[in-house]
């Protein structure tokens, strides 16, 4: 384990290393790693994974990584590196122009209709964009108790 819980997983590419890294995933985390990639797997099928820089990415051959896991100590940290893109945009900002948070914490439900799936559609599209990712954007902030918009 890295400072903060996060699993130290070796770089690999495919299901294998995500797999691995969400069940190393500390305490409660585990549950919400394994809710979430399985939302991500069926919001975005043949999604692409990976474990680089010790985090679970989830991308589309050809266009790269749309989203990312990370475990802090009390929170888990959703990247979506196109998130200023998404309707609405998740709540906490980034260094990266682009890129946005979402934070999920000890006891926040994650259930079948999470925002996740919501925002993992439109996240996964090509910059030039798609409404799919409005559908996990929408599903993430659902997880968290907001009533968004679909854009």
């Amino acid at each position: 384990m890295l400072s903060g819980g996060n699993p130290q997983i070796p770089k690999g590419d495919g299901d294998g290393p995500v797999q691995a890294y969400i069940a190393a995933m500390p305490g409660w985390k585990r549950a919400v790693g394994e809710r979430l990639d399985a939302l991500i797997v069926a919001t975005v099928p043949g999604v692409n994974k990976a474990v680089k820089w010790n985090s679970p990415l989830y991308g589309i051959e050809g266009d790269g990584w749309f989203l990312s896991l990370h475990c802090f100590t009390r929170y888990i940290k959703v990247a979506f590196f196109r998130g200023r893109a998404l309707q609405p945009i998740p709540p906490v900002a980034s260094k990266s122009q682009d890129t946005r948070y979402l934070h999920i914490g000890e006891g926040v439900p994650l259930d079948e209709a999470s925002s996740v799936r919501g925002w993992s559609r439109p996240a996964a599209c090509p910059a030039s964009g798609c409404k799919g990712q409005a559908a996990l954007q929408l599903q993430v902030q659902r997880h968290v108790g907001r009533a968004p918009r679909c854009g």
